[in-house]
């Protein structure tokens, strides 16, 4: 029979876990606004609470950029998620707490020291993921959508409403963040502070280098075609470097499928027609 102190761990790590996994698989794309309660997973919004009660220490600065990065999942505010890292690390110092006893030596004790520590950097390590695979989804759409909005440009739209087509008739992570961007500017943000928030949100160099390709042009009158028409060529180039090295990197993995699947399997076949011919009787 489980002890109360045991149940209580079980139950506290699956909500954490269950928590990270609303935080890493959380759906992408455009999302309505809605009601702060109904932005937040379930499981998530509860550890959410928990962490409040349990007096989480205040967001430092650069946690805004990383949740910007990783695309605000679950609308979570840099509050919410110091308020999840909290009640992560008190599940895993409840789950460490059964392990005291169990494991031998010292272990206990450093388990009981190492499970609130992962628990709280797990949400760093969540948000961290799902910006590195925004970054990689929006670096393959990067050079297509630099040539789209090139060719806007030079039809003659303005800025804002260039970055509005391209964000609508586009899709992916990087041509919505435009269309964001766009909406932002409708709204009364600045130029400059709508290319502020699409720098955060698109972790990428190159869209840093779109955001003083437009400021550049806004300041000095300089043409803007040519610049994203350099930005493009760099980022074809670029998806071709990550492509050569993802073949180089495939190389050995399929020389050992083969060493180790498919030459065994062609010697077990001529060894079986060998002995078949030896055989006696033939």
């Amino acid at each position: 029979m489980l002890s109360g102190a045991a149940v209580l761990a079980v139950a506290g790590g699956a909500c954490a876990a269950a928590a990270l996994v609303e935080l890493v698989g959380a759906p992408r794309g455009r999302r309505r606004q809605r009601a702060r309660a109904g932005r937040l997973g379930g499981l998530t919004a509860l550890l959410v609470r928990l962490g409040r009660r349990a007096g989480a220490p205040a967001a430092p600065g650069e946690l805004e950029a990383k949740i910007a990065a990783a695309g605000a999942p679950l609308h979570l505010s840099p509050a919410d998620v110091m308020a999840l890292k909290g009640a992560a690390a008190l599940a895993g110092l409840l789950g460490a707490v059964p392990l005291l006893a169990a494991l031998p030596g010292r272990l206990g004790f450093a388990a009981l020291l190492c499970a609130p520590a992962a628990g709280f950097l797990a949400p760093d390590v969540a948000l961290a993921r799902r910006a590195r695979r925004r970054a990689e989804g929006m670096a393959h759409e990067l050079a297509d959508v630099l040539d789209l909005l090139r060719v806007a440009i030079q039809a003659g739209l303005p800025v804002g409403r260039a970055l509005a087509e391209v964000g609508r008739r586009c899709g992916g992570e990087l041509a919505a963040e435009l269309h964001a961007a766009a909406a932002r500017m409708e709204l009364g943000s600045t130029r400059s502070e709508a290319l502020d928030a699409l720098v955060a949100r698109c972790p990428l160099g190159a869209v840093a280098g779109l955001a003083a390709a437009i400021a550049r042009a806004e300041r000095h009158g300089a043409q803007l075609a040519p610049a994203l028409e350099a930005l493009a060529v760099e980022a074809r180039a670029d998806q071709a470097r990550r492509l050569r090295d993802e073949a180089a990197r495939a190389a050995p993995k399929i020389q050992l499928v083969v060493a180790l699947v498919l030459v065994p399997a062609v010697m077990l076949l001529v060894g079986a027609v060998l002995i078949q011919a030896l055989a006696p009787g033939r």
